[in-house]
Formats: structure tokens, sequence, C-alpha cells
């Protein structure tokens, strides 16, 4: 068992302990409170973190964190299978390197779970997934059941295709076309499946025998698709302006998706839209420049105006070791008006409920993943060092650790 004992801890949905308490058991939380109500058993390990800022493992809920490796070269370069602008049937797992050395860097930020996958080039690019960033193979690190589907609006697979390889799409309009046509070919699909599989009901009523349902040739990129359709899987739609955001929606309420708006960028200019139609949206980098015309009106108060018209934010830096920044992008957005508590939400509890893992991390409770990063001060200062780490209750991180060794 640990005890950290004496810090301020901030529970995120249970208010904060100024002088508290987290006992940690066999990779869970099993108590929180102040200390002079929690008592520490005798014989568990004790770390003292007084003057210190106690909180749940920081979560990024957009990130390429291992698919696109460090450094960052054509060899570890594996976010973009950019051969179609529809791979819905590539599985971001098959790319994940647990010996990613940006993983070591996240971690060190009080980082332990990102939503990483594909990239932005196809209009579908395949599926990513919640992982612990610890574990020696994919498997280890994989939160199982949280697949989202990559989708991407705007001028970055017009770009690839219609730009680069003189193909569809070449246009938002043309954007739109192949995200529906690919949502129209797996509900095909799975009709096709309902149908056999009712046809082979009826025969087996009718006569009296069980006989294997005459199925369609099996399809990876339509069965993924079809997990989407039913539900089973949320879509995850990259766009930047204002009109690209409000073309995701529409088509998302078209074949009722589940989706989650990933950057929104221009998301502020339509915030009580989003807010009436409980838009959950990932909203950064923050620290990023105008490097193409969709991100010609970024602005740092975007997470702060979305937050205060209602809508769900988590911030998020996109890349693989700048999700190290992830802390001081909260802070950013706490300087451009969104609300202290609103900026420790949107890189917790937020992410958590919008990755659908918040029974298992996001907040320090009981039964809850030991996952814990303790602060040297407030975790949005730029003085501040996270000190230790644990996931899963194991130490995975702590200040004093070696450095690297040099190369030979």
């Amino acid at each position: 068992m640990i005890a950290i004992i004496n810090g301020k801890v901030l529970t995120i949905t249970k208010g904060t302990i100024e002088k508290g308490t987290v006992l940690i058991d066999k990779g869970k939380i099993k108590e929180v409170g102040p200390a002079d109500k929690v008592k520490v058993p005798r014989g568990a390990e004790v770390v003292d973190a007084a003057g210190k800022w106690v909180l749940p493992g920081l979560i990024d809920a957009h990130s390429h964190l291992s698919l696109f490796g460090e450094p960052s070269v054509w060899a570890t370069s594996d976010g973009n299978e950019v051969t179609s602008p529809n791979t819905a049937q590539l599985r971001g797992i098959d790319a994940l390197n647990p010996d990613d050395v940006a993983i070591k860097d996240v971690v060190a930020a009080g980082v332990t779970a990102v939503y990483t996958g594909p990239g932005s080039a196809n209009i579908i690019g395949g599926t990513g997934m919640v992982i612990k960033l610890r574990g020696r193979i994919a498997e280890e690190m994989l939160i199982p059941g949280t697949e989202g589907m990559k989708m991407a609006l705007g001028e970055n697979p017009k770009r690839v295709y219609g730009e680069g390889k003189k193909q569809t799409p070449a246009t938002r309009m043309g954007n739109a076309a192949v995200l529906r046509d690919a949502l129209v070919a797996a509900r095909n699909y799975l009709d096709k499946i309902a149908r056999a599989e009712a046809e082979a009901k009826a025969e087996a009523v009718a006569k009296k025998e069980n006989k294997p349902a005459k199925l369609p040739d099996r399809d990876l990129k339509l069965e993924a698709l079809g997990k989407v359709l039913r539900r089973e899987m949320k879509a995850r739609i990259h766009c930047h302006r204002a009109d690209d955001i409000m073309t995701a929606i529409r088509v998302a309420e078209e074949f009722k998706l589940d989706y989650v708006i990933e950057h929104c960028t221009e998301g502020y200019k339509i915030a009580d839209i989003l807010a009436k139609k409980k838009v959950r949206a990932t909203i950064g980098p923050l620290l990023m420049s105008r490097g193409k015309m969709e991100l010609e009106d970024v602005t740092l108060k975007n997470p702060g105006v979305l937050a205060k018209a209602g809508v769900k934010v988590a911030i998020q830096c996109d890349t693989s070791s700048n999700t190290k920044w992830l802390a001081l992008h909260a802070g950013l957005a706490v300087r451009e008006g969104m609300p202290e508590a609103e900026a420790f939400r949107a890189i917790t509890i937020n992410p958590a409920e919008i990755l659908g893992v918040a029974d298992r991390m996001g907040s320090l409770e009981p039964g809850k993943d030991a996952d814990v990063a303790i602060f040297s001060g407030h975790p949005f200062n730029t003085y501040t060092k996270c000190e230790k780490v644990f996931i899963d209750g194991e130490r995975v991180f702590e200040l004093t650790d070696p450095l690297p060794t040099a190369r030979c």
C-alpha cells in the first residue's frame, strides 16, 4: 500500500483538500480525504507531498503519440496511410510502438493516458484507442473498448488527394461526398448481413432445419464503419473552420453517429450552436501557428468561450512528445478567460468522459485506477515540475531518476 500524505489534493470531482491523503492499494485508489480523517495503515509506503499538488494523472484526448514516432523521420512515421481517402480498415494498435522515446517525456509531465491514432491525411483514417503510458507491448497499454474512427474534413485530405494526387476529394464538397459514400456503403453491407440472417432464420422455421446464413464476403473496411453506424465506436472528426465543423455535424446527424469534434478551432464562432447540440470537443493544440489557411482565425480564447457556453471541452496537444505541454496549454486557456476549474477538468475528467473511461480515470476517487501525478507547485505554472507519477499504483517516474546516458 502507498500513502500520499500532506499534499494539496485536487480530486477534480469532489473538490480540493488543502492537506489531504491518498491511499493506493493493489493498483486502485482506496481512500481520499483530509489528513486528519484518513488513517495511514501500518507498513504503508509513505510519500510526503507537503507543499506539493496532487492530481489525477493528466489525459490527452487527441494525440498521435507512438504512431508518429520520434525522432520524427520517415522510418518512424506510421500515422497516415496516404494510399486511399478511405482507410477505415486500419487499426492504430498495429503501429503502436511502446518503446517510442517520446512516451517517457510525456509521462514525466504527469500525463498517464492518451487517446492516440491515425492522422488527418485521409477522410477516414482508421481506428485510434486509449492507452495507458506503461507496458512492454501494445496489448498491455490498450484500454479495450475505447477504439474510435478517425475522420477528417477541411484542407488536409483535399490537399493530399486533390492537389497531390489529382483525384477526389479535391474540394470540401468532395470531402463530404467521400464520407457519405463510405457510410452508405457500410449501411448497405449491414443491411445485406441482416437480410441474409433473416432469410436463414425464416428458412429454419419453415423447413425446421438450420443452415448458415449466406453472408456477403467479409469486408474489413465496411465492417469497421459498421461499428461506427451502430454507435459501437465514436466518430472522431477532425475539423478547424466553423463551416467544416457544421458539415461534420450535418453528416453525423444524418447517419446518427456518436461523434466528437477534433480541434474545433473556430468553435468559438458557433459556440451557442455547439452547446445546444451538446457537442463534445477536443481543443488544440493551442500553441500552433497559422500554418495553413484554415487556421487563420485561431485564438487562445476558444476553449474558454466554448466552456462558458456549455460545451464539454478537452484540451489536447495533438502531437507526440509535445503532449508534455498539456498542463501549460491549460494554463494558457486560463490566461485567456477559461475558468481555472474548467481548465483542470479539460485535462482530466472531461477527456475521460469523452473517451468513455471516466469510470476508471480522470479524478481521484475510491475505486478508480491509481493514476496520480505529484507537482512541485501549481501545474499551470511554467516554473512547476512534475515530481512523481504513478500508473495503476506503480511508480513510473520520479524527478530524481537518472538522465539518459550519452550515446557512443
